[in-house]
């Protein structure tokens, strides 16, 4: 079995539209095959500490976190207009990702 990917979803409140995310990438992910977890967080709470510990970042926004992120950074806001072609690119980008981990 794959390691599990470590992702994590932020937004203002670490409540709601990052816990959406969380639930649709998981969800997606594991119809596609990968063993991925995705942890939603409070945006203010995001730093290179926090980042250090995840695979990748899902970001609802582009957002200044006065630091270059060392991981890769999804542009995940398209998941919650629930329009499944705007979703879709966001799911492969972060199924490219899940495939280089998996192959290391």
């Amino acid at each position: 079995m794959a390691r599990q990917i470590k992702l994590v979803a932020a937004c203002g409140a670490g409540v709601n539209s990052s816990h959406q995310i969380k639930d649709a990438v998981e969800a997606e992910m594991k119809k596609r095959g990968h063993n991925v977890k995705c942890d939603a967080v409070m945006i203010k709470d995001v730093n290179e500490d926090l980042l250090n510990d995840y695979d990748a970042y899902l970001t609802i926004a582009k957002t200044d976190l006065a630091f270059t992120p060392k991981i890769p950074v999804v542009e995940a806001g398209p998941i919650l207009y629930r329009i499944p072609a705007m979703a879709q690119p966001v799911y492969d980008e972060v199924e490219k990702i899940c495939k280089k981990i998996e192959a290391e």
